[in-house]
This record gives C-alpha cells, structure tokens and sequence, in this order.
C-alpha cells in the first residue's frame, strides 16, 4: 500500500513522463498558428515557404501533424516558358486557395489544417531535393500523417490540373476528404468599369444613331467586311484557335543545339504555331485566288489576260497545295498518292 509521503513522488514521475507530450502539442499549435498568420499576410492565402520553413514545419516534427500542405514548386526563370504554363498555373493556384479560405472561414477542428504553399527553386534548392522534384509543373500534397516527405505525399498528375483550378479542387478533395467548394473568379468587367461604360454608351448614343442613320459607320464600309472575311478565313484555316487552347508556342529551342530554333516540329502530336501561320498563308493565298478568279476576272474583257492570271492562278494554287500535301507527310509519314486512271497505270 503506497504512503502519504509516496503520493507526490509519484505525481511528480506522472508529470515528467507528459511533459514531453505537452511540449510537443504546445510546439504543433505554434506551427498552425504561425502557419495561420503567414497565410493572413498573403493576399490569396498562399503561404510562401523556403527550406528553413520546410525543415521546422515537416523534417522537424512527427506525424500526425495537425496540418497538411499542398505545395506548388515554381521557377521565376522559366516563367518565359510558355510550353510549361507556370504562371497560369500558379495564379490557378491562388485562386483555389482564395476559394478554400473564402468557403472554409471555420475549418472543422477534427480534421487537420489545409495550408496553400509555394516554393520557389532558388530559394529552396534543399527541399526541391527532398522531394526529388527534377521537372515542372510540379503540385504535391503533404498529408499530415506522411513520415518520409518523398514516398508519402502525393503528387498532382497532369491531368489533375487540366483544367485548372476546378480540377485541383476535385483532386484536393478526393485526397484530403476536404470541402473546397466552388472557385470564386473574379468578374472579367468590374461594376465600376460597367458604369463607366453605360454611361458611355448613353453619352454616344444620339451621335451613333445619326450616324447609323447616314450610312457612315464602319460597318457600312465594304472594306471592312471584306478585310473581316479574309481574316475569319485565315483563322480558320490556320489552327489558330488549337493554339490558343493548347497554348502552343510560335516555335521552340532545339534540344540538340539550343542555338536554334524550330519552327516545324516532325510528329503529329504537337503542332507549332508557325507551321499553323504557314499553312493558313499558304489556303488563303489559295482562296483570294479563287476569289479574285470568280468575282474580278470574269469582269475582264481581255481574252490574253483572262488566261494569262488564269494560268498564274491555277501555277500559285498547285505550288501552294503541293506544300501543303509535302508538309503533312513530312509530320505525320502517311503518305498522299494521287489517283490515275488504271488505264494510265
């Protein structure tokens, strides 16, 4: 039977053996709570860390941390390329935390703090190692009850953040159990440039409708049609809209000699803008020919000249076309063989 006197000592052992436990709760409220004033500070809530950030919030501690994080690992030097789309990226990034912090004001204190980071290379060299990250775009999600940093997190595919940042929402929340909500974009027209533009509009209105009137607006000028058709045809014809959805550069750099620059690309499964340009100069030099044959030189009165553009017409638009054929075999090795007669053969 213990003894009065046994009593405190065996407290005092009690206290001893949670100190330790205590210090290392005390230590992780810190961490939120730091975590949750650096994310104050930033405009959209990303919380922009460096290697010592990362060794006292992950290396330094044990799991389970009351916290995850969802780092995005950027490079400001290869911001001018635009194959790798980082900037959109990262402003996609912010977004998706805006939205979260915006539609989680009270996180649910069952479940760990979801923190927005992003490391930039030359800042945080160690921790780009650390999670053996060698190519970008890069976005890695570090759950709180992951012990090595490079096995147990888990790494955003491509195909995660296709379409920006509703899709990194969908894989946020299929990772962490987390409600991100819906993405808050802000308004393309702000309602002060609405007003200004109404009021705009109600100011020009008697002069447009008295000139709409007299037939002296733009929109009554041939030219304009014209030069309009001609360009919705270029457009067309171009891939110009694959370029800007796909958002392919107008060339790139050799690999083989970084001194040279490549503006046809052999494969069918990237399309250089410049070959896009090529081309669609190449059709509409074809179409205004026809055109010009259709519309103006059936005007002419001159038997010669008929067939002398004539012939200049059907020349260009053989040339023309052949490059086009030359140019598709090239990229694609299917080749295009014409058709003859089998009396000809």
């Amino acid at each position: 039977m213990a003894t009065p006197r046994s009593t405190p000592l065996s407290l005092l052992l009690l206290l001893l053996s949670l100190l330790p436990l205590l210090t290392t709760t005390t230590a992780t409220s810190d961490l939120v709570s730091d975590l949750l004033n650096l994310q104050s500070q930033s405009p959209a809530g990303v919380i922009h860390l460096t290697d010592s950030l990362i060794s006292r919030l992950l290396t330094s501690t044990s799991p389970p941390r009351p916290f995850s994080l969802l780092l995005f690992f950027d490079a400001q030097q290869l911001h001018d390329k635009s194959e790798l789309r980082l900037k959109p990226l990262k402003s996609e990034f912010s977004l998706l935390a805006s939205s979260f912090i915006q539609n989680n004001p009270n996180p649910n204190p069952n479940k760990p703090h979801l923190f927005f980071c992003d490391l930039e290379f030359r800042e945080s060299q160690q921790s780009f190692a650390l999670f053996a990250v060698n190519s970008l775009p890069h976005i890695r999600l570090v759950p709180s009850t992951a012990l090595d940093l490079k096995a147990d997190s888990i790494q955003m595919e491509a195909g995660d953040f296709s379409r920006l940042a509703e899709s990194m929402a969908e894989f946020v929340e299929s990772k962490t159990q987390l409600t991100v909500g819906p993405i808050h974009r802000p308004p393309v027209v702000s309602k002060k440039q609405v007003i200004v533009m109404v009021a705009g509009l109600l100011v020009l209105m008697p002069f447009v409708i008295k000139r709409v009137v007299a037939g002296e607006t733009l929109l009554h000028d041939p030219n304009l049609w014209l030069a309009g058709a001609v360009f919705v045809y270029f457009f067309s014809v171009s891939g110009a809209m694959h370029n800007i959805i796909r958002h392919m550069p107008m060339f790139m750099v050799d690999r083989d000699d970084p001194s040279k620059l490549v503006f046809f690309y052999q494969g069918s499964g990237m399309q250089l803008g410049a070959e896009g340009f090529a081309v669609g100069f190449l059709y509409t030099v074809v179409g205004l020919l026809l055109a010009f044959v259709t519309h103006v030189l059936v005007r002419v009165r001159d038997v010669k000249v008929q067939r002398a553009v004539m012939i200049f017409a059907l020349v260009v638009s053989y040339w023309a076309v052949t490059k086009v054929v030359f140019l598709d075999n090239w990229k694609t090795g299917y080749g295009i063989n014409m058709y003859w007669p089998s009396s000809w053969q």
